[in-house]
């Protein structure tokens, strides 16, 4: 394995990487050349293809994302050639026996010929389902990778927000796609965002009938949700991913602490051939895991749903995974109307459902900057925090997942009921508890594990780790003898940035002249909490005096000593 390369700046990466005066690509010829004395391709490539990135195998999220992206372009290339966006109604006459001669929509028969007549079509339909489920997956996992490691801080809070963007837009993708067959599962799932554009206070009703054309379902749905879902939302996912990796690019990648790793270096592998080599193999494997799982793991059947009829739902209907949240929150939320006028506010419609999405996106948004307004920290991060280390924001983490799981539970109450033989309404109230007090708990219990943790690593620094041999003293008492931990460990748990109290300060001096950047009262006790389960981390002077007295087993030597003493 290629030794990893550490930089400061491309420039010094080029200086170590290339002969001087001799351009990467220089003297290759054929269509590398040709391009080369055209368009300086080799002055392009000078500072990027020695470009460093840290290797680490949580970095590799976001890559499963950007590569179900690429196969959900190649596979929907294919699914385009034979879908029919239309909602003209017609009768059956294809392969499957059981549904010859209903009537039912050109999308749900062109749905059916694909699964049942053209070679490999079924295959293919399951790939980028299955694409589109890892892609909202990792993209999920990725943004919870970036929250807890801190990855978000300054200078990528631009950054931090178009990832938001991108999980947005995987959601909306997402549910065009899946509402593009028009069979009845998928209705039963137009018909629920039906009811989220019409609870809207003042412009439900216009929004729904701009949205469907007309009343629902109307006949101009399906074509205009395929326009969304393979020209509009697509392109905006492009755009997004490529402002996304060039400010990866441009403002470095972060890495992990440890040896020889600050905030002005990148260590790992060179981009060409190290790093392209290896993200080249990883794509080949996600390609071929999300192959394997639409030949042999079924998904989507739309042939047992039928055709959809406003009329007619499915018993126990779930939507994909990603929006199963939204459900459960309307599901469990308590019914509230207002009647004003001649209108109805829907509100346990709106609030669990609009009012929800638009909390967590906003708070997925405006978090980067309250945090940086908590600690008042304006310098760069370009090393990642343990997640022990910030306590706080590991536990808000936690607590945000907790609360998801709750309402994603919630929307399946009714197949907890019947799979179980327990009272639905005795679910929903158990739930609506639950997605308060859960969070709570999860909280607490996160904030006191971050906290345990980060004391181990302060005794394992002061007194290294156990060596499991009990050593028996003269005075006849026993210790378990301790073992120092390397120094590159104990820089590397010991490394993070320590936030010293801040302490109010007054809006005016003594001269009566408006003080600069002060820190109100409040700043100041919400910071105070924020780091108060943080453990000081060891001084030098403190593991310097811990090693120099023999640590845990000066301890018991003197505690030995001590008693001792004292019964003469």
């Amino acid at each position: 394995m290629a030794k990893p390369t550490t930089v400061s700046t491309d420039s010094e990466a080029l200086k170590s990487s290339t002969p001087p005066g001799r351009p990467p690509l220089a003297g290759l010829g054929g269509p590398v050349g040709w391009l080369d004395d055209r368009i300086g391709l080799a002055k392009l490539s000078r500072h990027n293809l020695r470009k460093v990135f840290p290797d680490h195998w949580s970095f590799l999220l976001g890559e499963i994302a950007l590569y179900s992206f690429i196969i959900l372009l190649l596979t929907g290339v294919f699914l385009t050639i034979w879908f029919k966006p239309s909602m003209n109604e017609v009768e059956y006459t294809g392969t499957y026996q059981l549904l010859r001669g209903v009537p039912m929509s050109e999308a749900y028969e062109s749905t059916l010929t694909l699964s049942f007549d053209v070679r490999g079509g079924l295959l293919v339909r399951q790939v980028h389902h299955w694409a589109a489920m890892l892609f909202a997956a990792a993209a999920t996992v990725h943004m919870l990778r970036v929250f807890f490691t801190g990855a978000f801080r300054k200078p990528r809070e631009i950054n931090w927000l178009i990832g938001i963007g991108l999980l947005s837009m995987a959601l909306i993708e997402g549910f065009a796609g899946y509402s593009l067959p028009d069979d009845l599962l998928s209705g039963t799932g137009l018909r629920f965002v039906d009811g989220l554009i019409r609870s809207i206070p003042v412009i439900g009703t216009w929004a729904e009938f701009l949205v469907f054309g007309g009343e629902f379902p109307g006949t101009l749905i399906v074509p205009r949700l395929y326009m969304v879902h393979i020209l509009l939302v697509p392109g905006l996912l492009l755009a997004l991913i490529g402002a996304h990796l060039a400010l990866v690019v441009y403002l470095k990648h972060t890495q992990y602490p440890g040896p020889g790793r600050t905030e002005s270096n990148v260590v790992g592998y060179p981009l060409f051939p190290v790093y392209m080599a290896k993200a080249g193999g990883f794509f080949f494997i996600v390609f071929g895991v999300t192959v394997l799982m639409g030949a042999f793991l079924s998904i989507n059947p739309v042939w047992k749903f039928g055709p959809y009829t406003p009329n007619q739902i499915t018993a126990g209907s779930q939507p994909d995974w990603y929006m199963g949240f939204v459900e459960g929150a309307i599901r469990i939320f308590p019914p509230l109307e207002s009647h004003w006028g001649h209108t109805t506010w829907s509100w346990q419609i709106f609030l669990p459902g609009v009012g929800m999405l638009a909390l967590l996106f906003g708070a997925l948004a405006a978090y980067p900057f309250i945090e940086a307004w908590i600690t008042g920290d304006k310098s760069e991060h370009h090393l990642l925090d343990r997640p022990r280390n910030a306590a706080t924001r590991t536990s808000f983490g936690v607590a945000g997942v907790t609360w998801y799981a709750m309402f994603w539970i919630a929307g399946g109450n009714d197949i907890l009921a019947n799979q179980f033989h327990l009272s639905l309404n005795t679910i929903t109230w158990f739930m609506r508890f639950a997605v308060f007090i859960a969070p709570v708990l999860a909280f607490i219990v996160t904030r006191r594990i971050c906290a345990s943790l980060q004391r181990h690593d302060a005794e394992k620094v002061l007194h290294g780790v156990e060596t499991g041999v009990i050593v028996r003293t003269p005075a006849g008492g026993y210790y378990e003898d301790h073992m120092p931990i390397p120094v590159d460990e104990a820089f590397t748990i010991s490394q993070h940035k320590e936030y010293p109290a801040l302490e109010p300060t007054p809006a005016v001096d003594e001269n009566g002249v408006r003080v600069p950047q002060r820190v109100s009262r409040r700043r100041a006790r919400v910071r105070d909490w924020f780091f108060r389960a943080d453990m000081p981390k060891p001084t030098a002077d403190e593991v310097t005096a811990a090693r120099s007295h023999g640590g845990a087993r000066h301890a018991v030597e003197s505690s030995e000593e001590q008693k001792s003493v004292s019964q003469h």
